[in-house]
Order: C-alpha cells, then sequence, then structure tokens
C-alpha cells in the first residue's frame, strides 16, 4: 500500500493547493477589475486637473481675469496643489493594479500546472479502493480516511499561516502610519501656535509625505491580507474592503496641501487607520484561534493513526 499512500498523499495536496489558489485567482481577478476602473476614473481626473493649470498659464480669458483682479497667484496655486493630488493618487491606484496583475498572472501560472490533479486524483483513488476491498481488514480504511483528514487539515495550517503572515504586515504598514500622522500632529500643533516657522511647517510636511508612503504600503498589505484570507474559513462579522480603504486614500491625498485644515484632516485619517486596525487585530486573533485549533486536531490525528498502524494485522 506504500504506492498508494504517497501518491494520494501528494494528489491531496495539489488539490488542496488547487483549491486555494482558485479562491485567490477569482478574488485577484476582481481587484483588477475594481482597480483598473479607478485607474481609469483617476486618469480622467489628472488630465482634466493638469488642463486647468496649463489654461492659467497659458493665454486663456481665465488668465487674464485672475491677474487683472490680482488673484493670479493663489488661483495658480490652488490648481497646483489640486493636479499634484490627481498625479498622486493615479499613480497610486496604477502602482496597485500592476502589483494585484503580478499577482494574478503568477496564481494563474501555477493554477495551470495543476489542471489535470482530479482526473490522477480519482484514478489513484478507485484503485486504492479496489485494493483496499481485496486486502480486507476495517484498519486500512481507518487509516486512509485519517491520513486524507490530516493532509486537508495541514494544508488548512498552511493557508493559515500565510494569513497570519499577511495579516502581521497590515499590522505593521497601519502602526507605521499611525506613527506618521502622529510626528505630523505634533509638528502641526507646534506650526499653528507659531511656535515654529519654516523648519517647523517643513518637518510636518515630511512627516505627512512619510504618512502618504505608509498609506500606499498599507493598501498593498491590505489587498494581499484579503486575498489569504479568500481561502481561509474563519467566522468573520467584519471583513477588511480594500475599496473602503481606497476610498480613505483618496480623501488622505485629497486634503494632504490645504495648511489651515491638515490638523483636523490628521485627526480624520488616524481615527480611519485606527478602525483598520482595529478590524485587523479582530481577525488575527480569530486566525490565531483556529489556528490552534487545527493544530490540536493533527496532533491527535496523528497519535491515532500511529496507534492504528502498530495495531493493524497484516
Amino acid at each position: 500500500m506504500t504506492f498508494y499512500d504517497t501518491q494520494l498523499q501528494q494528489l491531496q495536496e495539489k488539490l488542496a493547493r488547487k483549491g486555494q489558489l482558485k479562491a485567490q485567482a477569482a478574488e485577484l481577478r476582481e481587484q483588477c477589475r475594481s482597480l483598473n476602473s479607478r485607474v481609469n476614473e483617476l486618469m480622467g481626473i489628472k488630465l482634466s486637473e493638469q488642463a486647468d493649470v496649463d489654461k492659467l498659464e497659458g493665454r486663456s480669458l481665465a488668465a487674464f481675469f485672475y491677474n487683472v483682479v490680482g488673484k493670479m497667484d493663489e488661483r495658480l496655486d490652488k490648481e497646483r496643489q489640486e493636479a499634484y493630488a490627481a498625479r498622486v493618487k493615479y499613480d497610486a491606484a496604477k502602482r496597485e493594479l500592476e502589483a494585484a496583475q503580478d499577482d494574478l498572472a503568477r496564481c494563474e501560472s501555477e493554477l495551470n500546472t495543476l489542471r489535470d490533479c482530479e482526473a490522477e486524483y480519482e484514478t489513484l483513488l478507485r484503485q486504492k479502493t479496489e485494493a483496499v476491498k481485496s486486502a480486507g481488514g476495517s484498519a486500512a480504511e481507518e487509516i486512509f480516511k485519517t491520513e486524507e483528514r490530516l493532509t486537508f487539515l495541514k494544508a488548512q495550517q498552511k493557508e493559515l499561516h500565510e494569513a497570519i503572515t499577511a495579516g502581521h504586515n497590515a499590522r505593521r504598514s497601519a502602526q507605521s502610519v499611525l506613527e506618521s500622522l502622529g510626528s505630523a500632529e505634533n509638528w502641526g500643533t507646534w506650526d499653528m501656535f507659531g511656535g515654529g516657522g519654516l523648519i517647523t511647517h517643513l518637518a510636518k510636511h515630511e512627516h505627512l509625505d512619510e504618512a502618504q508612503s505608509h498609506i500606499e504600503s498599507l493598501q498593498s498589505d491590505l489587498r494581499r491580507f484579503k486575498t489569504e484570507l479568500s481561502d481561509v474559513e474563519i467566522r468573520a462579522d467584519m471583513q477588511i474592503t480594500i475599496d473602503g480603504f481606497l476610498r480613505f486614500a483618496d480623501f488622505f491625498f485629497d486634503g494632504l496641501f490645504a495648511d489651515w485644515a491638515v490638523l483636523d484632516h490628521i485627526h480624520h485619517s488616524q481615527q480611519q487607520v485606527e478602525s483598520t486596525l482595529s478590524q485587523i487585530e479582530a481577525l488575527l486573533s480569530q486566525l490565531k484561534a483556529t489556528q490552534s485549533n487545527t493544530e490540536a486536531e493533527i496532533a491527535c490525528l496523528s497519535a491515532a493513526r500511529d496507534e492504528l498502524v502498530r495495531n493493524a494485522q497484516l
């Protein structure tokens, strides 16, 4: 029976991996569809905002009017800020789309190598079933059932480990965002009450730049966490939705350049990230509980299988 056991175990592992990859591929396709729509939308906004800047910098009637009333510099600064915000959002969404497309390509490539594993498994399973019937005895059938369950649990254990790792990455990114926002808040408070000047103003925006970078990382980590969760069964009432966080990032980028609203903006952003961090923590707690239960069942079944093997009469 050694040949059957070895081959069936390998095929069961392939089937488990194929199921995992199919769930991930479906999730990644949906992410690509959503991100592609967002990239196209942001491209239009970026072009429109840049067109407004070009009009004021050219010989348009609007440029003439603002020059006459002495508001040209003020208006041009505002249009440039809006154009820059549009470019930042577009570039971030484009990078996220490219990352999702790369993940999907790798997923589909591995799926292609597993396309025949179901047929191979069914064929070998029928062969072993006949061999077990011919040999007789209930011990052999019990051992096979136990090993089948163990193979599933070990695959689930691997998926849980990957999901927990992705959750830890997302948690670290969220904490980095909060640290940067906290530093920006401190400098912004000092700046608002006139205790700083140019150096304080620059320090505040340096930390906002850091927060912007960490937010892009958090978006990517949340997407990967959501992908890993797609093939892990957990009892969770809450779901981290990447679309919701993308909307938060849009809000952050939109208001980043209006000094008079920076502190309120930072406070709102902190609340959003803290809420996201709480969801990550709750999901990690459930994943770890499931992982603990899975490991306990694996230990129990392994002991039961060893007992069956020791007591089997061949």
